[in-house]
């Protein structure tokens, strides 16, 4: 099964250096073993002195011919009667292929017509050419020297069966014991025991060997014994692993090709017909020697079915059970339907199923099918167990190297997808890579649009934030500004250059701009005049004395080292509001892993000066489609009991802050489903539609909103703002609050408050309610609606 194979006579023939050594076809030695037998010793001396020519040098096989009783007898000693014919043996010429005498089973399969021994053999024509003469020399050693060199050589014939067509694999042994060697023109060379203990490991360079025992010294005598028992199964099972191992194993033409073959040794049968399916989320993936196989791809190289056309078929059965399905006739069988009729259409009409397992999963099938009834039964099972792992190893393989394209495919076009939604993005690059294999073209993706998804949006906001930020850019200028100046004090005291006095002027007009209002662009100026002007002056104004060098020390110590600017207030500004963005983040993961688990479905966050999160729940988000309007209600109830929860946090966490930092939190209820869309050019969701363009434009200024007729703004910390537009959604919502009042989440009156008009969106109103924050019983929402379920 080698790809580096030879055909025997072929090779031998080839061989440049022939073989060097004299041969002579004789009997004498098997003789001699008769006359050593006390039993038949003298029938076999009478007979042989009645033919002389037996007993000596043969150079026409005819003598063989025209005394076959006789060598009969003779060969019995070799090839028992009782055995003889199912034996795989020969007598051939010594160090020739060429046989003067076989067994029945040995003539009908491995022998040509001129006698010669047929097929190929595991060994490159060179290869076996060194071997027979490495053989050679290791009987003159043997046989003239004593000196015992172990040589093996695992030698595997393959001839093809003349009744089935199909290829049948030998080991081959040849046995020399009948084979005397005789030197010639004198004695045999002299060998030391030096000399004979390096020939004994030297036998792998016969042309080293040739220099120290000349092949024209010596006399091949007798006939060598041919044995070869047939080793099918295993080459045959060997050769398919080694093939599945290849990475295109099973999507490439020629591959399949040849496996299908490989089995059709295996299990003898020449007809046989191999497929292959895989199975893909609610498709199947059909491989058979009929497909294309033109992209090495699993997907785009197999025909595609729903495992609904399966139901009720050979192959569900086969799944269902777990086991292998054997149909001896699906003509007959009971149990056909309209994928059966298919089948035998196709011309088969025995067919075997079998499942294939990965992990204790099923991820696909495989078929054996012939046109002859019966051709494949039950006692074909075990044949096949031995093949089905690794027919699973192979189509796990493919499926692995599918899903890796499909992934590197959306890293590529999608970055990262929400597991929830990943089924979706999955199904549409598989569309892309089959009508790009039906077009020829690179696969190009479906649009991504969820129909009839209902959107829960909430926020949680540092109050104040931009001005927290300016309050802290403006304190470190200040103080840069002084350190600055108290340089230009101390060099002005040392020398009091007017140029001095002059920057110490325009350091006063920066600090004066900066205590009257940050404006937009006076951090940046203010920057680079220290740098351009104040501070390539440092080097050259600390040679005035120690005092200003102490003073540019204290400068340039104040810096902060990556961004050479004083950054304290400004540090501890961004300190506290990533505690608190982290705080609240973490706890949403929490809380979100669990709510997932309640009910699939999507969630993205953004993290800023706080946090906002954004949910989509619906049937067209579900690869089952599987979802009921309570899971909805769970999921806003829920949200709102996270928002008490993040509140609370945010509340504890304040005054351990650097900069105490105040949230807000606000929910967006929004009752009307919509769609949304997947936009491959931002890589994210975004609402689909110029109706529903509507909740995005609210989510972007909401917590902006005013109450109307007031400069307050809706969102105050402590309490939850839930915007709503309809009745319905303020009723809904007020059961929610009256839950939580009883829970002693919330606290307090409800509020009922109308906004002012947001850029052209009217009728917007809020809830407010109070967090307790001091209540003892504000836990995590996923326990509490667990305990809620179970009855507490």
């Amino acid at each position: 099964m080698e790809t580096r194979s030879a055909d025997l006579m072929a090779a031998l023939r080839a061989d440049p250096r022939g073989f060097p050594f004299s041969v002579e076809l004789s009997l004498a030695p098997l003789v001699a073993f008769w006359t050593r037998s006390n039993t038949f010793a003298p029938i076999v001396r009478e007979e042989v002195a009645r033919t002389p020519e037996l007993g000596g040098a043969i150079t026409d096989t005819a003598v063989i011919a025209r005394h076959r009783k006789l060598v009969d007898v003779l060969m019995a000693a070799i090839f028992p009667p009782a055995f003889f014919d199912e034996t795989f043996g020969a007598a051939l010429v010594p160090f020739q292929l060429q046989s003067f005498y076989g067994t029945p089973a040995f003539d009908r399969l491995l022998r040509a017509a001129d006698g010669t021994l047929r097929g190929r053999v595991n060994l490159d024509a060179a290869t076996l050419a060194t071997v027979r003469l490495i053989y050679a020399y290791a009987l003159i050693l043997l046989r003239v020297y004593g000196v015992e060199a172990v040589m093996d050589y695992p030698l595997v014939l393959t001839v093809t069966d003349p009744d089935t067509g199909l290829e049948r694999h030998f080991k081959v042994d040849f046995d020399w014991r009948f084979i005397e060697v005789e030197t010639l023109g004198g004695p045999p060379p002299a060998l030391d025991e030096a000399l004979r203990r390096r020939l004994a490991s030297e036998l792998l360079d016969p042309g080293h060997l040739g220099t120290i025992l000349p092949p024209e010294r010596f006399l091949f005598r007798g006939f060598t014994v041919f044995r070869a028992v047939e080793v099918t199964d295993q080459e045959v099972l060997s050769s398919i692993e080694r093939d599945l191992i290849e990475k295109e194993s099973v999507v490439s033409a020629a591959r399949f090709q040849s496996l299908q073959a490989k089995l059709r040794t295996l299990f003898r049968r020449p007809e046989l017909r191999f497929g292959l399916a895989a199975l893909e989320g609610d498709q199947v993936l059909i491989l058979s020697s009929g497909a294309a196989h033109e992209h090495g791809c699993i997907f785009a190289d197999s025909r595609h079915h729903s495992t609904a056309e399966f139901a009720g078929s050979i192959y569900e059965r086969a799944v269902t059970s777990g086991q292998p399905l054997v149909v001896e006739d699906l003509l007959a069988w009971p149990g056909r339907g309209c994928i059966e009729d298919e089948i035998v259409k196709s011309g088969v009409r025995n067919i075997v199923v079998a499942p294939l397992f990965y992990q204790d999963k099923v991820i696909g099938t495989l078929e054996l099918g012939s046109p002859r009834p019966g051709d494949l039964n039950t006692a074909h099972l075990p044949k096949l167990a031995e093949v089905l792992p690794l027919f699973s190893m192979a189509v796990q393989r493919s499926m692995e190297e599918l899903n890796g394209r499909i992934q590197a495919f959306i890293k590529e076009r999608c970055t990262a997808i929400h597991p929830v939604v990943e089924w979706r993005f999955r199904r549409a690059v598989l569309r892309g890579i089959e009508c790009g294999a039906a077009e020829g073209c690179a696969p190009e993706i479906e649009p991504i649009v969820f129909e009839g998804v209902h959107p829960l949006y909430a926020l949680a906001d540092i109050r104040g934030s931009s001005t927290q930020r300016a309050l802290a850019i403006q304190a470190d200028l200040l103080r840069q500004l002084g350190l600055a100046r108290q340089v230009l004090d101390a060099a002005h005291g040392a020398r009091a250059l007017p140029a001095l006095d002059e920057l110490r002027y325009r350091v006063d007009r920066h600090a004066a701009q900066i205590e009257s209002g940050l404006r937009s662009g006076d951090e940046v100026g203010v920057v680079a005049f220290l740098r351009g002007d104040v501070e390539r002056l440092f080097d050259h104004l600390q040679e005035f004395g120690p005092a200003v060098r102490a003073r540019v020390d204290a400068y340039r110590a104040a810096l902060d080292p990556r961004r050479a600017a004083v950054y304290d207030r400004r540090r501890l500004f961004e300190e506290s509001v990533t505690r608190v963005a982290d705080t609240i983040s973490a706890y949403l993961d929490l809380e979100e892993q669990a709510a997932q688990a309640m009910c699939p479905h999507y969630f993205e966050k953004q993290k800023t000066d706080g946090v906002d999160y954004q949910i989509y729940a619906g049937a067209s988000l579900l690869e089952d489609g599987r979802f009921d309007p309570l899971y909805l209600r769970n999921l806003r109830l829920w949200q709102l009991m996270v928002t008490c929860g993040v509140a609370l946090r945010a509340h504890q966490l304040r005054d351990r802050l650097p900069v105490p930092l105040e949230t807000t939190h606000l929910v967006l209820v929004q009752h009307a489903p919509l769609a949304i869309r997947f936009r491959f050019d931002e890589k994210r969701f975004d609402v689909d539609g110029a109706y529903d363009i509507r909740y995005e434009i609210v989510k972007k200024r909401i917590d902006k909103a005013l109450i109307r007729g007031t400069s307050e703004r809706v969102t105050q910390p402590g309490r939850i703002a839930i915007v709503y537009a309809q009745a319905a959604e303020a009723q809904e919502y007020r059961g929610y609050i009256e839950y939580l009042q009883h829970l002693g989440y919330v606290t307090g009156a409800v509020e009922d408050v109308e906004l002012e008009e947001l850029q052209g969106m009217q009728g917007l109103r809020a809830l407010r309610v109070t967090v307790d924050l001091a209540s003892p019983r504000l836990e995590p929402a996923t326990q509490a609606l667990a305990q809620l379920a179970a009855g507490r």
